[in-house]
């Protein structure tokens, strides 16, 4: 997209991907400079204002005030062109609701995806998601899985590096790869391809509620973002795996959806944010705090109390120094050594020191 950037919702909470999109402070064709106010999200426990990052025309923007969004969705894009003509919103037609049932889009869809009759469903409360996963729980005719049942959402290299990795933990029985691009069928490392994302109610009402993301995201983060909002709509949960050869540290916390892979090392007090990757022999010091959806690629070593912003990259064999911050969406080349802070959406190249100072 030639002199564009999609502007994309964040995650306020990695257990709520939901929001509401609560005010809207500029409008279409509106110039707007780094730190300018764009747009207000809610949440049931947090609010943000979310600001410019950058200077530019805001543009096809995809929301109305009121609606409720999902983190990895697009609300505009920002462009250097004021003419730059945007992709149209996409429109759909407007749901019957039966009188008097207060229900929220996320509910809503979820319901759709049961198959529930709406006109069946309480009128003397708000009805949200976690609602419909009790009465579908409630409601499911059989169950053909135990707790320790999971799928893998993904089959190319990521998916297969999860597969050895959930062997290795000999936790959970792998049931079989979901993915949209595969022929049903086909088998990988051993595990069956069972379907597309239209697969994952079906496994739900059976009694499947475990699942991993295996979309790396690293061309495109939105992907593994939506992956991420599609299980958690279709009812499942995305629990922190760990390889056996790793050593999580008793004082750090890791997110769900977080994956720890061989040899990799998390110190005293870190925090692993929501759906982040730390892959084989990264060093993760002591007090560093990533934030969602960061990858910490092979190798890697943080010094301690680093903070990563989220959907940030941290390449192969990369060294951050002690106290550096890391911004959002930030791409960190491999064999690059980072000595101070560098803002968001930058990007360092393969092999250089940050700054350069040459």
């Amino acid at each position: 997209m030639i002199n564009s950037k999609e502007l994309i919702f964040p995650l306020l909470n990695p257990n709520e991907p939901e929001a509401l999109l609560s005010a809207i402070h500029i409008k279409e064709g509106q110039q707007v400079s780094d730190g300018d106010l764009i747009y207000t999200l809610e949440t049931t426990k947090a609010s943000a204002d979310v600001e410019a990052e950058e200077s530019g025309y805001i543009l096809g923007i995809q929301f109305d005030v009121g609606e409720s969004i999902s983190a990895g969705q697009i609300f505009a894009y920002l462009s250097q062109d004021p003419n730059w003509i945007a992709p149209q919103k996409e429109t759909q037609p407007k749901e019957e609701i039966p009188a008097k049932l207060r229900i929220t889009n996320p509910a809503l869809e979820l319901a759709k995806q049961h198959e529930l009759d709406l006109d069946k469903l309480p009128k003397d409360r708000m009805v949200t998601k976690s609602l419909i996963l009790e009465l579908v729980s409630e409601e499911s005719e059989f169950k053909e899985f135990d707790e320790t049942a999971i799928i893998i959402y993904g089959g190319g290299g990521h998916g297969k590096s999860v597969i050895d990795l959930l062997r290795a933990i000999n936790k959970y029985k792998i049931i079989g790869i979901v993915d949209d691009g595969i022929q049903t069928g086909t088998e990988i490392m051993g595990v069956p391809v069972i379907g597309g994302k239209e697969t994952l109610i079906k496994l739900s009402k059976k009694g499947v509620h475990l699942a991993i993301n295996a979309v790396g995201g690293i061309g495109n983060l939105s992907s593994r973002i939506k992956v991420f909002n599609l299980l958690d709509n279709s009812g499942f949960q995305c629990p922190p795996i760990v390889h056996p050869t790793a050593f999580i540290e008793p004082s750090a916390k890791l997110s769900p959806g977080s994956q720890v892979f061989p040899f990799a090392y998390v110190g005293s007090e870190s925090q692993i944010g929501y759906g982040n990757i730390i892959n084989t022999g990264a060093i993760i010091s002591h007090d560093c705090k990533l934030d969602s959806y960061v990858n910490i690629a092979p190798g890697a070593i943080l010094a301690g109390a680093v903070y990563v912003g989220e959907g940030t990259l941290v390449g192969m064999g990369v060294t951050v120094n002690l106290n550096v911050k890391i911004g959002e969406n930030c791409r960190v080349g491999n064999s690059s050594t980072v000595k101070s802070d560098i803002s968001s959406g930058n990007i360092v190249r393969a092999g250089s020191v940050w700054p350069n100072n040459n």
